[in-house]
C-alpha cells in the first residue's frame, strides 16, 4: 500500500476529529461527575472569603 500525501493528510483529519471528540466527551464527563459537584462549587465561591479588608 502506498502511502500518498492526500492519503496521510485524510487518516491525520480524521484521526484528529475523533481524537477531539473523545476528548470532549472525557472532560464533560469529568466536569459532570457527582463526585466533583463539591469541588466545584468549592472553587466557585473560595474567592468569597473573610478577607474584605485591603492588604498592608
Amino acid at each position: 500500500m502506498e502511502f500518498t500525501h492526500e492519503t496521510l493528510v485524510a487518516f491525520s483529519k480524521t484521526f484528529g476529529l475523533f481524537y477531539l471528540i473523545a476528548l470532549s466527551i472525557g472532560v464533560l464527563i469529568y466536569a459532570y461527575r457527582p463526585k466533583n459537584k463539591e469541588r466545584f462549587e468549592r472553587a466557585a465561591t473560595s474567592i468569597f472569603g473573610n478577607e474584605d479588608r485591603p492588604c498592608r
